[in-house]
């Protein structure tokens, strides 16, 4: 199952999240999401997530599950898919976090984002939210850093 997850690990490898724009605009160089291979990428996302093998654990209006821990085989991410309708916990991104966003019905935005890639850099805050439908987002945290916060 790693295997689907390469072309996102391959476009984020040694990305410096300093500069979330600058990321965020390399990984559409690397991984342009309108591409045949983005498409690809998204029908194999989907089907994991129908074959009940990502975001396995709870109940929408967000369903999770841990594809990977940090790991060499990962360029040291872990790796989240997480399928979500609405708001999700609060937290902090100690070293940045690197999102897939993949439309699953409807019109929705992450973050008020539309599909693909949204970069938030090294102790970025936030409230992960989807609006205007249902998306599956593939969270990669350098080193597996991520702290949740009340509220």
């Amino acid at each position: 199952m790693l295997n689907t997850f390469q072309p996102l690990i391959e476009a984020a490898r040694g990305l410096d999240l300093a500069d979330a724009a600058a990321a965020e605009a390399e990984l559409n160089r690397r991984l342009d999401p309108a591409s045949d291979a983005a498409r690809a990428l998204n029908a194999s996302l989907v089907a994991l997530l129908e074959e009940g093998k990502i975001a396995e654990r709870g109940e929408l209006p967000v369903k999770w599950g841990r594809v990977s821990k940090a790991v060499e085989e990962t360029a040291g991410f872990s790796i989240d898919a997480v399928h979500m309708t609405a708001r999700g916990p609060r937290h902090r991104h100690p070293k940045g976090e690197i999102d897939w966003c993949v439309a699953l019905e409807g019109e929705p935005t992450f973050d008020g984002r539309p599909p693909g890639w949204v970069v938030l850099g090294a102790d970025s805050v936030h409230v992960p939210t989807v609006a205007g439908g249902a998306m599956l987002v593939v969270y990669l945290l350098p080193g597996g850093e991520i702290e949740f916060l009340e509220g």
